[in-house]
């Protein structure tokens, strides 16, 4: 087993697509979490703009980047979800590795564990790239830096890395599902875009959608990360990762998603062994 997760997380080391998705993402992250932000208020005319570069500061980063992994960073975890798996029914490799390796399941579980891994440095890099940027920010304005706890730091560190499973989980099930690429990231970024994005926001005008909001990927995602003080869970922000309710429990949260990889990864892997590769 330990081989065959080797293998994979090479793969996904040498595929090009992963060090453009980890870069576009990062620069992402970089831009909207702090360029512009600090761009657009860096004059202070307004409480409302103070307020938002006081977001910037040191103290508040932790929340600050996690902010974007539900939205921003769920859609990079989708496309690495399904590149994947979904890449190996498009080149026909899976055909060989079903002849010639280990069984079917065995790779499958070696694939969910290397991205699992690799996912880590899609949730470190944009941390070290926010406390950089926040600390910039802080000497520009004259500030004092001041840094949120060990523990605060881990908290969001660890949040942001279980949302981002979520959504390559998501990936993982509409890869195998539709056995291919193409149409699995459309679906994906479709769905989080226009189905949950719009659901969420009517939901705090049509009573009925609320229990089914509640549900979803990204209302269990921000809530997960709201008790750090995230700028777009419950802001007045705009921008398509605005978030602003209803909220669950943190408790609640952190076990939808799970429920969510478990279910996603278990819906991929019934597909990868009853159906034809081909």
């Amino acid at each position: 087993m330990t081989s065959s997760i080797r293998v994979e997380l090479l793969v996904l080391r040498k595929r090009m697509a992963t060090w453009i998705l980890l870069g576009v993402w990062v620069i992402l992250a970089a831009i909207f979490a702090y360029i512009v932000p600090y761009m657009l208020n860096r004059s202070g005319a307004t409480p409302q703009e103070t307020e938002l570069i006081r977001q910037l500061m040191p103290d508040r980063f932790a929340g600050n980047v996690s902010s974007g992994f539900p939205f921003y960073g769920g859609a990079f975890a989708i496309m690495l979800g399904v590149l994947a798996i979904g890449s190996d029914y498009t080149w026909g490799t899976l055909k060989t590795l079903f002849t010639q390796g280990p069984g079917r399941l065995r790779i499958f579980a070696s694939k969910i564990i290397a991205i699992a891994i690799t996912l880590i440095p899609f949730v470190l890099v944009p941390f070290i790239i926010g406390a950089t940027s926040s600390a910039i920010v802080a000497s520009l304005e004259g500030n004092a830096m001041s840094w949120p706890s060990i523990a605060t730091i881990g908290q969001a560190i660890l949040s942001s890395w279980v949302i981002m499973l979520a959504w390559a989980a998501f990936g993982v099930a509409l890869a195998a599902l539709t056995r291919g690429t193409s149409l699995a990231i459309g679906v994906g970024i479709l769905y989080t875009l226009a189905l949950e994005g719009l659901l969420s926001a009517l939901a705090g005008s049509v009573n009925l959608l609320e229990p089914l909001v509640k549900i979803f990927v990204r209302t269990n995602a921000y809530s997960l990360i709201e008790p750090l003080g995230a700028m777009n869970a419950g802001s007045a922000g705009d921008g398509p990762g605005r978030f602003t309710g209803p909220f669950v429990s943190t408790t609640q949260a952190l076990i939808m998603l799970g429920v969510y990889v478990v279910v996603f990864v278990g819906v991929a892997g019934l597909a990868l062994r009853r159906r034809d590769v081909g």
